[in-house]
């Protein structure tokens, strides 16, 4: 698993680094807002530890751009203790608030609490989701049924639309895709993507140069759209 820890001080992000590596978590850090957002952007994270007062571009700031593009958890770590301050942060995405001073181990152990929560993500929704544009996604035989028409999809296709489809108008970037279907390991091109949602909307949509199920959201990923293509 891989954690974007984001922090000004050293010392802080050499000592949770050391304990994050310790229990066997990949860390990558950086020391003000625009350089963490430009890591997050080019490369795939499975969490982030996100100081709220940073230099060049806040914590808020940051974790607002992320939740634009990701639904990665994120955990805030703030000098501040006003309730306010908590809600705010907690208001505009983060997945949970930690007040400085803190145990290293009690950063583990909320860093563990956190992905216990979301690393059901790519779980099936239900057994069977239909949608009022007709298509069906049969979850127990891995089926694709468009106005009851068996639609054959590949399990990597059937991975990708059904991670897609859980959540409705949530963009998904290619590394995120890339990690659904093929792991944290997977060091080829994400661009592999692409080639995946052709061969699905050649197959799903009504017509696929101007498709209305999966949308792509230029320089970002791309969306599942259920409220057209009847």
């Amino acid at each position: 698993m891989r954690i974007l820890l984001v922090d000004d001080e050293k010392k802080i992000t050499t000592v949770l680094k050391a304990y994050l590596q310790q229990e066997g978590f990949q860390v990558s850090t950086a020391i003000n807002g625009l350089v963490a957002l430009t890591m997050f952007k080019e490369n795939p994270f499975d969490l982030v530890i996100l100081d709220l007062m940073l230099p060049g571009m806040s914590g808020t700031e940051i974790c607002s751009e992320i939740r634009k593009i990701s639904s990665v958890p994120i955990i805030m770590l703030t000098a501040k203790v006003e309730e306010e301050d908590r809600i705010n942060g907690l208001s505009i995405g983060a997945d949970d608030y930690i007040t400085k001073p803190f145990s290293p181990r009690e950063v583990v152990a909320r860093v563990r609490a956190v992905l216990r929560r979301t690393n059901n993500e790519t779980a099936p929704l239900a057994d069977v989701v239909s949608y009022d544009n007709g298509l069906t996604i049969d979850n127990i035989q891995h089926e694709i049924r468009l106005h009851d028409q068996e639609i054959s999809l590949t399990p990597t296709e059937f991975k990708i639309l059904g991670a897609l489809a859980k959540h409705p108008g949530r963009v998904y970037s290619r590394g995120q895709l890339v990690e659904i279907v093929q792991g944290h390991d997977f060091d080829g091109d994400d661009r592999v993507i692409d080639a995946h949602i052709k061969k699905i909307r050649q197959k799903i949509e009504t017509t696929p140069s101007d498709p209305q199920l999966i949308l792509t959201v230029y320089g970002i990923g791309y969306k599942f759209n259920p409220s057209t293509g009847e």
